[in-house]
C-alpha cells in the first residue's frame, strides 16, 4: 500500500509543477501582450534619400505624423544635422533635405522626432528616434591600392603560371548589385598575359 501511494505521490507531482508552470508562463504571457498593446502614435515610413540628387533643394525625405489631434501641434526635429542638413515643415512634418548627400561621407543619420504644443512648448507625445539611409549611387570608379605592383615569372614557365596578384577597390555599396564590382583587364601586353575577375 505505501508503495502505491508513493507512486501515486510521483505522478501527481510533475503535474502539480506543470500547472504551475503554466500559469507563471500564461501570467508572463498575459503581461507581455499587455505590454505589447501600449499605443504608439508615431506613424511614418523608414526614411531614405539618393545621394547626390541633381535638382533644385531642398529635396523631400519623408514625413513624421503623429495621430495626435491638436490645432496647436507643431513638429520639430531636433540631433546631428537636424535644422542644418535636414529641416521639418512644422505644420504638417515633411522632412526635406538642404544639401545634396554623400553617402561615401556618412550612410544614414539619426534623428529625433517631437510634437510640442505651440502655445506653451509642452510635448504631446514622447520623442521618438528615426533614421534617413542615403542611397547609393554608382558614382566611384574603382581604384588600385598601390601605384606598381611588381611580379616575376621563370622563363618557359607553363601556360597559366601566376605571375603576380593586383587589387583596386570601389567605394559604392557593396550591397547594392554591381555598384562595387571590379573586373580587371590587361590593356598592353595581351598576347603574353591575361587577368580574371579576381586581379
Amino acid at each position: 500500500m505505501r508503495h502505491l501511494v508513493l507512486l501515486f505521490l510521483l505522478f501527481l507531482a510533475p503535474a502539480f509543477a506543470e500547472g504551475g508552470s503554466q500559469e507563471s508562463t500564461s501570467n508572463l504571457c498575459a503581461n507581455d501582450v499587455s505590454h505589447k498593446r501600449q499605443k504608439r502614435d508615431w506613424i511614418w515610413n523608414q526614411m531614405h534619400i539618393k545621394e547626390e540628387i541633381d535638382t533644385p533643394l531642398p529635396h523631400h525625405v519623408g514625413k513624421i505624423t503623429s495621430s495626435v489631434r491638436n490645432n496647436n501641434a507643431k513638429y520639430i526635429i531636433e540631433g546631428e544635422y537636424a535644422n542644418t542638413i535636414f529641416k521639418v515643415e512644422e505644420t504638417s512634418g515633411d522632412v526635406y533635405a538642404f544639401e545634396r548627400l554623400d553617402r561615401e561621407k556618412k550612410a544614414e543619420y539619426e534623428l529625433t522626432a517631437l510634437i510640442i504644443d505651440r502655445t506653451n512648448n509642452k510635448s504631446l507625445e514622447r520623442p521618438s528616434k528615426f533614421i534617413i539611409k542615403v542611397y547609393d549611387i554608382n558614382d566611384n570608379a574603382p581604384v588600385f591600392v598601390q601605384k606598381v605592383f611588381n611580379g616575376s615569372v621563370p622563363e618557359m614557365s607553363p601556360v597559366g603560371t601566376s605571375v603576380t596578384k593586383v587589387t583596386a577597390v570601389d567605394a559604392d555599396d557593396p550591397t547594392v548589385s554591381g555598384h562595387a564590382t571590379v573586373t580587371y583587364e590587361v590593356t598592353t601586353g595581351g598576347e603574353y598575359f591575361t587577368i580574371d575577375d579576381s586581379g
